[in-house]
């Protein structure tokens, strides 16, 4: 049976920062302004008619008393919640958008999909690889057969891991998580507990953030088996997630190459 390709209705933002048509210029720009975005859907009565971008916004400033519905493009780019994610990306890229209104047959303004939308859902696809390659290494190493769930698991119930975790990653994680970016863990089924394998700086992150329960690929083998991870999460005195030491002195990987980078391009302008 064919795996179902996500739809935009899987990743779309369903509350939607939206300018009424009878919005003046200066009503626009000042909702704009206190939004996060560079352009916004115009709706009358909850039904898209057009779409309103900063630029546009710029070109009309010297006349902020002028209603918008003079200054707006009629109609726009728009997608439907069950085209394929991947569809949709193609207009975005075709058109050059950072963005585009999700409608329904009659029009009605049902959310946005953004760029950053299908960035997330390329990152959150990239994680049943890593489930299937842990999947075949317990298989083949312990003779069991393991079968994978997609749950919600309490926070509180995860045994780490790993001992250390890195303070601007557990930042860039807490970013990424009120960004919408739910990356789903890896977790091994373990009685009243589970044994986290993935995703320690994200689990470490939803805690501190007061999040008590986070999306999980659950690994469940068909009988009991002793695992040397944990076995020396054991030795190492791990047993919540309180144990994990927070490292401040030091970057995670990620962010050492994006510094060392941007200090590369900065030293090249200077030498030029």
């Amino acid at each position: 049976m064919a795996e179902r390709k996500p739809k935009v209705e899987d990743y779309m933002i369903r509350e939607v920062v939206q300018i009424p048509l009878n919005y003046t210029v200066k009503q626009a720009v000042d909702l704009l302004i206190s939004s996060e975005f560079h352009g916004m859907p115009v709706t009358e009565n909850g039904r898209l008619v057009g779409f309103i971008t900063a630029k546009e916004l710029l070109r009309t400033y010297k006349t902020p008393d002028n209603p918008i519905k003079d200054i707006i493009h009629k109609g726009t780019v728009t997608v439907n919640p069950k085209m394929d994610l991947d569809d949709a990306a193609r207009i975005l890229f075709r058109y050059g958008l950072r963005n585009v209104p999700v409608i329904n047959d009659d029009s009605t303004l049902l959310g946005i999909i953004s760029n950053l939308d299908i960035v997330r859902s390329h990152i959150e696809r990239a994680t049943p690889n890593k489930v299937a390659m842990i999947k075949n290494f317990l298989e083949t190493k312990h003779g069991v057969s393991i079968i994978v769930r997609r749950k919600i698991v309490p926070v509180e119930s995860l045994r780490p891991t790993q001992k250390e975790v890195y303070a601007d990653e557990l930042l860039g994680r807490k970013e990424e998580i009120k960004r919408g970016l739910v990356e789903p863990i890896i977790v091994i089924q373990k009685n009243d507990h589970f044994i986290l394998v993935d995703g320690h700086h994200r689990a470490l992150a939803s805690k501190q953030m007061g999040v008590r329960q986070f999306s999980a690929f659950v690994l469940e083998p068909s009988r009991e088996v002793e695992l040397g991870l944990e076995r020396s999460a054991e030795e190492q005195g791990l047993h919540t997630l309180e144990d994990v030491t927070i490292i401040d002195g030091s970057h995670h990987p990620l962010v050492e190459i994006t510094t060392r980078l941007l200090k590369d391009v900065q030293l090249d302008i200077k030498n030029e």
